[in-house]
Parts: C-alpha cells; structure tokens; sequence
C-alpha cells in the first residue's frame, strides 16, 4: 500500500464522520421546525404538554450525543462538537421540566440560547471551510450569521409573543437546513483539500 493510500484511510473518516455531523444538524434543525409549528398550533393551551416534549427530545437528544461522542471517540476528532452539544441538550431537557407551566415565558430564552450555540458552530465550520480554500464558506457564514442575529432577537426580546417564536424557530430551522445540504455537497471538495494538505507535507 502506498503512502498516498495510507494518508487517505483517515481522510476518508473524516469524511464519513463530517456528514454524519452534518444529517445531525439536519435533524436538529427539523426538530426545531417540529416545535415551532407545536408553539404555534398548541400556544398557551397545551404549554405543560411541550413542556414535557421538550423535555424528553432534549435530554434523550442529549444523552444520544454524549453516548455516542465517547463510543465514536470524537475527542480525538476537532470537527466534533457532541460532548457540548450533549452537555447543552440535557440542561435544556431538565429545565424544560422543572420550569413546567412558565417554559411559555422562558422557552423563548432557551431556544435562542441553542440557536446562538448552533449558529456560532457553522461560523467556525465556516472558517475552516474558507482555511482549506472551500468557496461556499461564504455563504455557510452569511447563514450562520442570520441564524444568530434571529437567535439573539428570540433570547433578549422579552416583548416577542408565542406565536413569533414559532415562526422564527421554523424560520431558523430552515435557514439551517439549507446551510448543512451546502455543505454536505462540498464535503468531497473538503477531503480532496485536505488529502493535498497532507500529501504535500
């Protein structure tokens, strides 16, 4: 086996591990879309049920994310946020159950929190994209920043309603949604500048 094909057998994993981290935040993203439609459909009537909802999907969520950070060793890899990601999701879940009835006033609160965190997570993936020379990063950074302002908007505007968090939540979703498929569409490029990375080392 040459040296080439040694160096891309990692390569290859990071591959497989940078799109299963992708479908992931696809995932998320749906799941924010799902609850924002529950905000808006259920609003105050049936707020003690999404509380119990969210607070099973975020600890159940959470505690996938953990489990499967140290069974896939994702410490040794830089690109894998799951450990933190994990951490945020379970606190998330236990707070939706102990604040109850008030999460209509707090979950706003939360929600931008995980948008913030998620947003500032595709500007780092933004800024290695740009370091290996990937063009789409611009656009990838154009998304997260319009995920974060939303996220701050949600977080810090006390006069926004239940219904207007909803929609942003959808909103949010779907601009994230549209960020991951670009970026899993260039994953191969992403390899490719990374395998003559290491070749030319």
């Amino acid at each position: 086996m040459s040296k080439v094909e040694i160096i891309k057998r990692p390569i290859n994993q990071i591959s497989s591990d940078i799109k299963k981290s992708a479908w992931s935040a696809i995932i998320e993203s749906l799941a924010l879309i799902i609850i924002g439609i529950l905000f808006i459909v259920l609003q105050d009537t049936m707020v003690q049920i999404l509380a119990y909802f969210v607070g099973t999907f975020f600890i159940v969520k959470g505690g996938f994310q953990i489990i499967n950070y140290y069974m896939d060793k994702g410490q040794n890899d830089f690109l894998n946020n799951g450990l933190l990601s994990g951490v945020v999701s379970v606190l998330t879940g236990i707070a939706a159950f102990v604040i109850g009835e008030d999460i209509a006033h707090i979950f706003r609160v939360i929600i931008g929190i995980i948008i913030i965190y998620e947003s500032l997570v595709r500007i780092n993936t933004a800024s290695k994209l740009r370091a290996v020379g990937i063009p789409v990063w611009k656009y990838i950074l154009i998304i997260a920043l319009t995920m974060l302002v939303l996220g701050v908007f949600i977080a810090f505007y006390s006069g926004a309603i239940v219904v207007l968090v909803g929609w942003i939540m959808i909103l949010t979703g779907i601009i994230g949604i549209v960020g991951d498929i670009m970026f899993i569409q260039h994953v191969n490029a992403i390899v490719d500048s990374l395998t003559k990375k290491v070749e030319n080392k």
